[in-house]
């Protein structure tokens, strides 16, 4: 029978055998990776506020997006303009395209040959994601050479892609608006050139439901919507624990990305979370509202707890963490106050 995983319990053995003789530390990215303390609901968030004729529920409605944003760094939104219908066809899809032999999706140069799958710069266990992804660019979704010989998922892909650029460029401009500026300003700097669609699968994992699908981290953009189906396994930290997710067969889940705390002068919050593998296999879609390149990001009120910096210099750093130290740092490197900090 040909597999369609990729072979990660070799890779992770692997990882295992090599740090059994190396002193193991139970302590990522500054917080414990011990057991979750309780699980949560995200604040709920009904959209449909923010179309409504009266004014004081428009306000509400936007004020609670503000809240969640600066309180949890992430939320849930329903009535979200994205068809039920449509999510269902995207997932068939996608699980058609990651039934596909590893092979075929290793080499194939699918979706921009865009597919990876667990983590190659690991060196420990604690640094490797028990999943495979396709990382598709705005840029090239209506590509029909991307795709091969799945015809079928170019159509959905782009309308799906469509609609959830439309909801973050909304829910940006709420957030932006709540700062005190015209929701335009982050239209100015955010185009197709670098958000992306990812699509996720956390193939069933017989060994442990300690091992991480997807590391603790923090998303570098502006904002991420993510579309999960009711496997579950999603965490965040919040108050200095890991706190499991309950998924909401309705809801889309929003977080705050690194770049818009960083413009927002920490009024939000880009919150450290992570996926826990399960003996289930798991789906999920995340769409990435970022920058251009090379725009400049600031913060939209002085005096500004971070320097000025580019997107492109942000990831590069992020990138050079990784290889040196095997884990991001992120916005702490741009401190204004300590631009020399260290790991």
């Amino acid at each position: 029978m040909i597999d369609s995983n990729p072979p990660l319990l070799d890779h992770y053995g692997a990882l295992l055998r090599h740090s059994s003789s190396t002193p193991q530390t139970t302590e990522c990215n500054g917080h414990y990776n011990g057991v979750v303390m309780e699980e949560c609901q995200l604040p709920l968030i009904d959209l449909s506020g923010l179309k409504s004729h009266d004014r004081w529920e428009r306000a509400e409605c936007a004020k609670a997006i503000s809240k969640a944003s600066s309180e949890w760094g992430f939320f849930q939104v329903v009535n979200h303009g994205i068809s039920s219908e449509l999510v269902k066809k995207m997932r068939r899809e996608q699980m058609n395209l990651f039934e596909a032999p590893f092979e075929q999706k290793a080499t194939s140069r699918l979706l921009n040959d865009s597919y990876r799958w667990g983590t190659p710069t690991a060196t420990r266990p604690n640094q490797f994601s028990w999943s495979e992804a396709f990382h598709i660019p705005l840029t090239k979704i209506s590509d029909k050479a991307c795709y091969g010989e799945f015809s079928s998922l170019r159509e959905v892909t782009e309308e799906f892609a469509a609609a959830m650029s439309n909801l973050a460029r909304l829910l940006a401009g709420v957030l932006v608006e709540n700062l005190g500026h015209r929701r335009e300003v982050l239209e100015e700097i955010c185009d197709d050139s670098t958000c992306f669609l990812r699509l996720n699968h956390y193939p069933a994992c017989p060994v442990s439901s300690e091992i991480f699908g997807l590391v603790p981290h923090t998303d570098s953009g502006f904002l991420t919507i993510l579309c999960q189906d009711q496997v579950g396994g999603l965490q965040l930290m919040k108050d200095f624990k890991w706190v499991s997710v309950k998924p909401n067969q309705k809801a889309l889940i929003v977080n705050i990305g690194d770049l818009f705390q960083a413009w927002s002068n920490d009024v939000y919050k880009s919150v450290e979370h992570r996926v826990m593998a399960k003996k289930m296999e798991r789906y999920s879609i995340a769409y990435f509202l970022c920058p251009s390149y090379d725009s400049l990001i600031g913060s939209c009120r002085e005096p500004s707890i971070y320097r000025k910096f580019t997107f492109r210099e942000y990831r590069m750093q992020v990138q050079d963490d990784v290889k040196k130290i095997g884990r991001k740092v992120g916005l702490s490197r741009f401190l204004v106050q300590d631009e020399s900090y260290a790991y």
